[in-house]
């Protein structure tokens, strides 16, 4: 206490210099407008920089829903190729007999590709139109099958799962072929029954058939790292590099072909009778 006494008294004139240019300062703002509307001015100025200061780290916490929104965009930009691509390979479309499709953005939240059945776990379900069948991608390639629904998430039966089952072709042949996994590696798969005439090159693309309704002809999957023919020699198998990582997924769209119903409902009623 006594210290404070002491500081006080030692530092009186300054303090008391303070108090004066505080006083003074008040009745001239008080007193002449001009002194007030700099005051005001500078003011107002310190809360533009504190606005702009707050709104730039509102932005920066703000970037999961810019994030969402890209991806909403890049769906919109994926339907816009699509449809740029129906008028200029129209005999592409043909031959997947569908050409009216869309994708819904969706986030992988849940992962597996250590086991023999594994399964993915998507944020966005059916009230997003997401449905059972449906096939589902990322930006660089396939990941698999809707498999089950809720109201806003939905399972899929991965392309590194024993029970998966896809349509693929070469892009430089066009011969076709069944995509499968054989749990060795989660991301290599292999490309089934394939015809031994058919022209392969190591490093050459594998893409989607389109001959289902669940992925349109043409989807990226991966590409040749090595073949050979099975027991049969009629056949190759080939060894499929993934485009995708599967054990690092994040971003997902579900695709949604409009005339798959039409199309399954007609083919489910077709006699399954050699």
């Amino acid at each position: 206490m006594q210290q404070l006494i002491n500081f006080f008294i030692r530092k009186r004139h300054f303090l008391l210099f303070c108090l004066l240019v505080l006083l003074g300062l008040y009745f001239t703002f008080q007193s002449r407008s001009y002194h007030s509307g700099k005051y005001l001015s500078a003011a107002n100025g310190l809360s533009g920089t504190l606005l702009s200061w707050t709104s730039g780290i509102g932005e920066y916490f703000d970037l999961k829903a810019q994030n969402e929104l890209l991806q909403q965009e890049n769906s919109q930009l994926r339907e816009a190729v699509g449809n740029v691509d129906s008028v200029y390979r129209r005999q592409a479309m043909r031959s997947s007999l569908f050409a009216d499709v869309d994708y819904i953005p969706a986030k992988v939240i849940d992962n597996n590709y250590s086991r023999t059945k594994n399964y993915l776990t998507l944020k966005g379900g059916e009230r997003d139109g997401v449905q059972s069948g449906m096939g589902v991608v990322s930006p660089n390639g396939i990941l698999g099958i809707i498999d089950k629904t809720s109201e806003g998430y939905a399972t899929v039966l991965s392309i590194l799962n024993t029970q998966s089952s896809i349509n693929a072709k070469l892009t430089k042949s066009n011969h076709f072929g069944t995509l499968q996994w054989d749990t060795r590696d989660p991301n290599v798969v292999q490309l089934i029954d394939v015809q031994r005439l058919a022209p392969l090159a190591i490093g050459d693309s594998i893409v989607t058939g389109g001959r289902s309704t669940i992925f349109p002809a043409g989807i990226p999957i991966g590409s040749i790292e090595s073949y050979e023919l099975d027991q049969s020699g009629n056949y190759y198998v080939v060894q499929i590099r993934l485009f995708n990582d599967m054990t690092s997924l994040g971003p997902a769209y579900v695709i949604r072909i409009a005339d798959a119903p039409e199309i399954q409902e007609l083919e489910a009623s077709i006699p399954n009778e050699e």
